[in-house]
């Protein structure tokens, strides 16, 4: 039976090919996919790009900021570094809320809403329960709501009163929902719905390889490392540098780093003080296809995720399916929801947290040793396309549905 969904989130990409909240566009265009009505009610933002309908996906952003400086509720804004709030975002948030709230409520009540799915505890699902109180709810976890209110005693109070509200909780890993039942949610309800990926827009590509390496001026002896992501703490970009700094050959690798945050400056002085002059690119912000592009052509995908010293820690970085999805090698940890994914020393090789000269190790091995890049990244694809597809996921939140409906 075709739902009525109302998504309430705080995060949906802002135009297509954006960067942020990435994963919120194929779980939302995969659930229309599969006959149902979708409609994200999400914040505006100046950069806000979108039809009013897309693939059966309908769009509600609502204003809230009175001054253009508030514009930080949401798309990953109101976080410093990912571990603490912005001043503004305490002046926003309570704007955002009213006004997301308002919107939700409307949502609902014109489209004849079968039942509200809130992302992120907090704020979304916070909003959605507010909005439909006579609505079932469905709640998905995505790394740093739960963060929020692991740290902020009163944050932690709103999850678990949206827990007992709602009837389905789902999170992208199984670390993530352990840490959602330490904090109130009921275990009947919980279920792991890992990410997805797009196996046709990540996948080997000759011509981006070669367009790539030609923007960075590499020779066909260099061997070129990527690493994706937002530069703040949890991504361990810290300790992928100093392992380019610890290799002898270091001369014969280039380490990329795609995206930006607020440890770029640091980031960009360790390299330096390193040493490393252009042994280290910063390529900024990358639109998802040009993220698709560096990871075909990069020779290996270094994801070096840590639990960092706040306590935070991805859910399950879109990058580590992607890489899989890319056929490229796969060096990783198992922070979060890694090892779930990956499968040690056969669709990647697995270092230790925070651990520079294994990380160098694993890089020098596989610049060396050609049958292992080559076996790692086609058991790598095999494993994206078989296991995780986002048809599967939207399939996983379907049952979601059905448990929160009662059926």
């Amino acid at each position: 039976m075709a739902l009525v969904i109302v998504m309430v989130t705080s995060s949906y990409p802002r135009f297509p090919g954006d960067s942020v909240g990435t994963f919120m566009e194929p779980i939302a265009k995969s659930v229309a996919a599969r006959g149902h009505d979708v409609h994200i009610v999400a914040p505006w933002h100046p950069l806000v790009a979108r039809g009013a309908v897309e693939d059966g996906v309908r769009f509600h952003f609502f204003k809230y900021a009175p001054v253009p400086s508030l514009n930080v509720f949401g798309y990953a804004a109101a976080m410093r570094a990912d571990v603490s709030l912005r001043g503004a975002a305490y002046v926003a948030a309570p704007l955002a809320l009213l006004a997301g709230w308002r919107a939700a409520r409307r949502v609902a009540g014109k489209y004849q809403a079968s039942l509200m799915h809130g992302h992120w505890v907090i704020p979304g699902g916070a909003i959605a329960a507010a909005a439909a109180p006579s609505l079932p709810l469905v709640v998905s976890l995505h790394g740093s709501d739960v963060y929020v209110a692991e740290t902020l005693a009163p944050a932690r109070l709103v999850a678990r009163s949206v827990f007992r509200r709602a009837r389905a909780v789902t999170a992208c890993s199984s670390d993530l929902a352990q840490r959602a039942l330490a904090l109130g949610a009921d275990e009947a309800s919980m279920q792991v719905v890992p990410y997805g990926v797009d196996p046709t827009r990540f996948q080997p590509d000759p011509a981006a390889r070669a367009a790539c390496r030609a923007t960075l001026q590499l020779s066909a002896e260099t061997a070129l490392v990527l690493a994706a992501g937002r530069l703040v703490r949890k991504k361990g970009f810290e300790h992928l540098i100093e392992a380019v700094a610890l290799m002898p050959d270091r001369g014969r690798v280039v380490l990329a780093l795609a995206g930006e945050g607020d440890l770029g400056g640091e980031l960009r002085a360790r390299a330096a003080s390193a040493g490393l002059g252009d042994r280290v690119r910063f390529l900024g912000n990358q639109r998802q296809d040009e993220v698709a592009g560096w990871l075909a052509a990069a020779d290996i995908i270094a994801v070096p995720s840590v639990r960092d010293d706040s306590g935070n820690v991805d859910g399950l970085p879109n990058v580590v399916l992607e890489a899989l999805a890319s056929g490229t090698p796969l060096i990783t940890t198992l922070a979060g929801g890694i090892g779930a994914v990956v499968e040690p020393d056969r669709t990647a090789l697995v270092v230790p947290e925070r651990d520079a000269p294994a990380l160098a190790r694993a890089i020098e091995s596989l610049m060396v040793d050609g049958d292992a890049r080559r076996r790692l990244g086609e058991a790598g694809r095999r494993l994206a396309i078989d296991r995780f597809g986002w048809a599967e996921t939207a399939r996983l939140l379907e049952t979601a549905y059905d448990r929160a409906l009662g059926k």
